[in-house]
């Protein structure tokens, strides 16, 4: 089952207009920073322009591409914000993704009225929100946010390659991959890893 505008539906129902999904990547990567997306559709929009747009995960490179520049020309906002890996060190994972979502919000031109979040509940912006489980498999918006988010930091991964040599960043985007790992062991960890993630937390305690 693809992701739908069954949960924003309900919403705009309620006189609501500006519905937004909210989703993060990089979370359980080793090396750069965790990323935010935030997406908000017209309620007016023409579906049949987003039949495609599905959960990142389940799309290919070049079809999360395409999908990201349809995402950006028909959104009204598109947001990717980011928290660093040394943010990440201070505040933990989970801190650090609720700090990229609200950085997406307060970029956005527009204020949602109304939060979709995958699996995450943001208390501090003072916005009504919905956690939704797997939300990036049952909203369209929410979809699109993981879209957003990944190709940009995928691309900023691959920039990433030719400063950090030797780790693979433009394959494994910071992923702890085999040849990452072995990477880390043989050459060392860089300024991007995240010292509070093992193993490299291993090495420095050593």
């Amino acid at each position: 089952m693809k992701p739908n505008f069954e949960l924003e539906d309900k919403l705009f129902q309620q006189g609501i207009r500006y519905v937004a999904g909210l989703d993060e990547v990089g979370r359980g990567c080793l090396a750069g920073p965790v990323a935010a997306g935030v997406v908000i559709f017209p309620q007016e929009i023409d579906r049949t322009l987003l039949i495609d747009i599905n959960d990142s995960k389940k799309l290919s490179e070049s079809k999360r591409q395409s999908l990201d520049e349809v995402i950006r020309k028909y959104a009204l906002v598109a947001e990717v914000a980011i928290t660093e890996p040394d943010e990440i060190d201070e505040i933990g994972i989970v801190g650090a993704t609720k700090l990229a979502m609200e950085r997406c919000i307060q970029n956005s031109l527009i204020t949602p009225e109304h939060l979709l979040i995958d699996a995450i509940k943001l208390d501090g912006l003072h916005i009504e929100s919905s956690s939704i489980i797997k939300g990036d498999q049952i909203s369209t918006s929410i979809a699109a946010a993981s879209i957003i988010a990944k190709v940009f930091r995928d691309e900023l991964m691959i920039s990433l390659d030719s400063k950090y040599l030797g780790y693979g960043l433009s394959n494994n985007k910071g992923y702890g991959t085999k040849t990452h790992l072995e990477a880390i062991f043989t050459i060392g960890y860089s300024e991007i890893h995240r010292k509070s993630f093992d193993p490299i937390k291993s090495l420095i305690e050593k």
